[in-house]
């Protein structure tokens, strides 16, 4: 056994999602992402003296929304703190966030890796503003944007349960997809919507103590949590060995070189002084209005892929891809409201249509309809057209409003069922191959797919393929 070997990580992960709101946590200045800087500001967001925040009630419902799905029991009360710290995207000189009765308590998040599925639990859930953002090597300066100081987030908190960096990016996966289901969270990592700080430490295998714990900051991509989590493992356990201790840092990942560096000593929680908001109420929430939320939750999932598994007989990996995204589920559930053969559905969704979607956070672009989906299989199984012609009238549809039934009639695509007619064009091409038929005949049978495929060519496709077997069969014989 390696050195490495005789150690395992533990590791906790603190995601930072932005709620969906049109409006900042408590202002009404826009949450909206990329416009010019320092646009969306006010006396409250820029922290001048005498403004009051106002609590935004969809922050509420949203973090409500987002604890209930992960499994939380949600406060009847909860209180906002004051978190102070200095740094220049930060202009009142604290944050305003929750610290010992936070929104949401208690949840849990089950993660599969390697056919081992492992429960996280989730200690809490808070809501919390964000900073602004500062921009180094501007014209030799560093300048800050406060559009996106004030808006809203919740921070959730995992306990230590977490062996591996793998197990880490697979829980946030699984925590970024409930949270866009939900429609809490747009998903979008590169805006930094989504984002992730991972505490690591090591220790013996077999040990309990847990050993000093040093965070990685910000880091916006499943893969580089991965790498990042596990590389300061082997830091950690180098430097563990050489007999050196562990400094509780905060420390940032470069990707390039994939290392962590350092940023800052790590802070305690006394040296951010949390006290009681002044400026706010606590925030209280009734039963009825966390039951009436509880109502209206749609399926997390988990629970879509295992009644598409279970109920429609899709494989695991299928029902996986098709809830990969909120919007591809939404179109796979309208197609399928319109036909009912699952299997089906599932493969042409994928083979085909899922090459030309493109996705936005929580927006998906399709190029078909659900209804011309439904309609194209429809037509194949009815026999009008054949599974190689349901790709051909699909390209011809994509991007357009047109009825598929209308470009089959347009464009002569039915298939040729008449056996005659086939009979006609089949007779032609063994005619015209007299060696191959002779070839046939002495043995080589598998020269029938060469006759197939001249009698389509004739027919651009539109033979129907058990017909044309039936008669070159027929003919072949005699």
């Amino acid at each position: 056994m390696s050195v490495l070997d005789s150690y395992e990580s533990v590791i906790g992960l603190e995601v930072h999602a932005q709620l969906l709101t049109r409006t900042k946590a408590f202002c009404g200045c826009a949450t909206s992402f990329g416009d010019p800087p320092n646009t969306h500001c006010c006396p409250v967001c820029l922290g001048l003296p005498g403004a009051l925040p106002v609590l935004n009630a969809e922050v509420a419902r949203m973090a409500t929304i987002a604890g209930l799905a992960l499994g939380c029991k949600i406060q009847n009360r909860s209180v906002f703190s004051r978190k102070n710290y200095f740094y220049p995207d930060l202009p009142k000189g604290y944050q305003i966030t929750q610290y010992d009765l936070p929104i949401c308590l208690d949840g849990s998040l089950d993660v599969e890796v390697g056919g081992r599925t492992t429960r996280v639990r989730i200690r809490r859930i808070h809501i919390e503003e964000d900073a602004g953002k500062s921009n180094h090597g501007i014209a030799g300066e560093s300048v800050v944007d406060l559009n996106r100081a004030g808006t809203p987030l919740i921070e959730i908190v995992s306990d230590p349960d977490l062996r591996s960096g793998a197990e880490a990016g697979e829980y946030l996966k699984r925590l970024h997809e409930v949270l866009m289901f939900m429609g809490v969270n747009d998903g979008n990592l590169e805006q930094g919507s989504f984002r992730c700080d991972a505490n690591v430490s090591v220790r013996k295998v077999g040990t309990e103590a847990l050993g000093t714990r040093v965070e990685l900051k910000n880091i916006n991509s499943f893969r580089f949590v991965a790498e990042a989590i596990d590389g300061e493992a082997r830091r950690q356990i180098h430097l563990l060995e050489r007999g050196d201790r562990i400094r509780q840092q905060t420390r940032g990942y470069n990707a390039e070189k994939k290392e962590s560096y350092v940023l800052r000593d790590k802070e305690s929680e006394s040296d951010y002084r949390y006290f009681p908001e002044p400026d706010l109420p606590p925030l209280d929430l009734s039963a009825a209005y966390v039951a009436e939320i509880r109502s209206g939750l749609p399926p997390l999932p988990a629970e879509k892929r295992r009644g598409w598994v279970e109920q429609l007989g899709l494989t695991p990996y299928a029902a996986g891809v098709l809830s990969g995204h909120p919007g591809i589920t939404k179109f796979f559930d309208d197609a399928r409201s319109l036909y009912a053969d699952a299997l089906k559905l599932s493969n042409f969704v994928q083979s085909e249509v899922l090459r030309d979607v493109t996705t936005s956070g929580l927006d998906a672009r399709f190029p078909v309809t659900p209804f011309q989906v439904a309609e194209i299989l429809r037509l194949v199984d009815a026999g009008t057209i054949s599974g190689k012609q349901a790709k051909e009238l699909y390209a011809a549809v994509v991007n357009t409003d047109r009825a598929p039934e209308d470009v089959v009639r347009e464009r002569g695509m039915a298939v040729i069922g008449d056996e005659s007619a086939i009979e006609a064009i089949a007779k032609s091409v063994l005619e015209a191959n007299p060696k191959q038929v002779a070839a046939y005949r002495a043995g080589k049978t598998a020269l029938l797919g060469f006759f197939v495929g001249q009698i389509m060519k004739q027919t651009k496709g539109s033979a129907d393929p058990a017909v044309v077997n039936g008669v070159l069969a027929r003919l072949l014989a005699g």
